[in-house]
């Protein structure tokens, strides 16, 4: 990480401050009107999806359904619950979008999100050994983590996350490596295993059992497209959030370095351990603006939509306190994530000599 001394951070919390500022200032209709738009776009999508589905056995329609339901999933869980959860329109004052009261259409009860989420990976992001979703406590993706003979298999389990991404996160509180080490007891999370089962057995219950029984006679049909609309959230969902965490160039940080950290050295952090990809409008809606991870890091409660325009702010004060800005097309970014991925899983002494660019160190 880029070497600042105090009265640079103060300069770069006071620059990354006013930008914040002047978004706050400026909250109003406009957003309101954007995010209302946006559930009402998601809740056409699921009910069209429905509707369709029973009408799955002609393949086109199939088609048309599974990828409007399977769409209307991103977008309530990346552009709507992520963004809700974070406070970003809690100045609404509309129990419907609240930040404390909203639970989203996925396995992960929101009050875990928030714990595990809101104040864990965002309090302590990159941090090895404080932040659990550097990982996901599955994938070695730097030189903290010895190598073991087991990472050899780190890509197998990649796919696996990726395939069942909404069970993992859900289970991420379960803290599995904990209990593992013995640090821990399964009986220390019986409450949360127990939130857990109660979420995860009604989204199981109403993909898998009710739709499929209401429309009896297709009701294959009806599983297999619900199935595949998961799958479509859950590759896109997991591989939107690997390209902002673990690019080639994105940091990793010690306990020691970060101990005791001003605002500014938080803000120096989100800025080098975050990553962007470049994309239009409709790859930007669908990521939940987390194409601009650099930016949700750094303002993680202002609207996402803001995102964008924030961004060319953003650049101008990393340019300024020669601070890098890591973006870059999305397949550039995926790329360095799968060969940090790969690199990774292999024997130190060949990783350096396979792929020199990940040699020896622990940041991307």
């Amino acid at each position: 990480m880029k070497t600042m001394n105090e009265t640079q951070l103060k300069e770069l919390e006071k620059d990354l401050d006013t930008i914040r500022d002047q978004v706050i200032s400026d909250l109003g209709e406009r957003d309101a009107r954007y995010i209302r738009k946006i559930v009402r776009l998601h809740r056409s999508l699921e009910i069209g999806g429905r509707v369709l589905m029973p009408f799955g056995f002609i393949p086109p329609v199939f088609l048309a359904a599974t990828t409007a339901l399977g769409i209307s999933k991103i977008i309530e869980n990346m552009e709507i619950g992520h963004n809700v959860m974070h406070g970003q329109y809690d100045w609404m004052n509309d129990p419907s979008l609240h930040s404390q009261t909203y639970e989203w259409d996925t396995v992960c009860t929101g009050d875990s999100w928030r714990r595990t989420h809101n104040y864990e990976h965002h309090t302590y992001t990159n941090i090895i050994g404080k932040d659990r979703d550097y990982g996901y406590a599955l994938l070695r993706l730097s030189d903290d983590d010895k190598w073991k003979p087991a990472h050899t298999l780190q890509f197998i389990n990649y796919i696996l996350l990726s395939v069942f991404f909404q069970w993992g996160v859900g289970l991420h509180e379960l803290e599995s490596e904990r209990i593992h080490r013995r640090e821990i007891s399964v009986r220390e999370k019986i409450p949360f295993l127990k939130d857990f089962f109660r979420k995860g057995g009604r989204q199981a219950f109403k993909d898998y059992v009710f739709f499929p029984l209401i429309t009896f006679p297709v009701a294959p049909v009806v599983l297999a497209g619900n199935i595949g609309a998961n799958l479509i959230r859950n590759l896109w969902s997991s591989t939107v959030i690997f390209c902002g965490h673990f690019t080639q160039d994105a940091e990793t940080f010690t306990e020691e370095e970060c101990e005791g950290e001003s605002k500014g050295h938080w803000y120096l952090r989100q800025l080098t351990g975050s990553s962007n990809f470049t994309g239009g409008k409709w790859v930007h809606l669908l990521s939940g603006h987390l194409s601009y991870q650099v930016e949700h890091h750094v303002f993680p409660d202002l609207p996402a939509h803001r995102y964008p325009e924030i961004s060319e702010k953003v650049q101008a004060v990393c340019k300024k306190h020669g601070i890098p800005y890591n973006t870059g097309t999305f397949a550039k970014q995926y790329s360095t994530v799968l060969k940090r991925i790969f690199g990774y899983s292999l024997p130190d002494r060949m990783r350096n000599r396979l792929l020199p660019e990940f040699r020896n160190r622990a940041v991307g």
